[in-house]
C-alpha cells in the first residue's frame, strides 16, 4: 500500500524579493550577555553599541538583519509565555549563509574553539553545505554556503 504524499502548499503571494524592504530583528534570551558578546565577536560578528546595555545588545549579521541578545529577565519581559530552555528543545533554528564552503568550516571551528558544541553531522547536496552548532544557551545555529547558480538558475 502506497502512503499518500501530502500535496504541495498553495502560494497566492510568490516571488524571489519581499514586496517591501523591510529590516529583521531576531530577539533571543541568553544566560550571560557578556560571555555571549565574547563568544559571538569570536565569530567574526559586530555589535552595534548604540542599543546595548547593560541587559541587552544588538549583533548584526547583515545588511538588514539583527539579533537582539537579551538577557534573560530581559527577554521575558517582551512576552506572557514562558522561555524556552534552549539547552532542552529547539524552536528555532539560525541559518546564517557564508560566501564560500571553507567559510562554513571556518565559523563552524571557531565556534567550537569558543564553547559551542556540534549540532549534527555536516550537510553536502553539491549546491549546497552546511555544518550547524549551538552556541553556549543552547541555540541552534546552521551556517551555510550555496552555490550562487542554483539560486539564480
Amino acid at each position: 500500500m502506497e502512503t499518500a504524499q501530502p500535496s504541495a502548499p498553495i502560494i497566492t503571494n510568490a516571488g524571489t524579493a519581499p514586496r517591501q524592504a523591510r529590516k529583521l530583528f531576531v530577539n533571543i534570551p541568553v544566560w550571560d550577555l557578556q560571555r555571549s558578546i565574547v563568544f559571538f565577536e569570536s565569530l567574526g560578528f559586530v555589535f552595534n553599541t548604540q542599543f546595548t546595555d547593560s541587559s541587552a545588545t544588538c549583533m548584526l549579521v547583515g545588511a538588514d538583519a539583527y539579533f537582539m541578545l537579551l538577557a534573560t529577565d530581559r527577554f521575558a519581559g517582551f512576552t506572557s509565555r514562558p522561555t524556552a530552555d534552549a539547552q532542552t528543545t529547539t524552536g528555532a533554528m539560525f541559518a546564517i549563509s557564508t560566501e564560500c564552503r571553507a567559510e562554513v568550516d571556518a565559523l563552524l571551528a571557531a565556534a567550537l574553539a569558543a564553547g559551542g558544541t556540534p549540532a549534527g553531522a555536516p550537510q553536502d547536496h553539491g549546491f549546497m553545505y552546511a555544518q550547524d552548532f549551538y552556541d553556549l544557551d543552547g541555540h541552534h545555529w546552521e551556517v551555510f554556503w550555496m552555490d550562487p547558480s542554483a539560486i539564480n538558475g
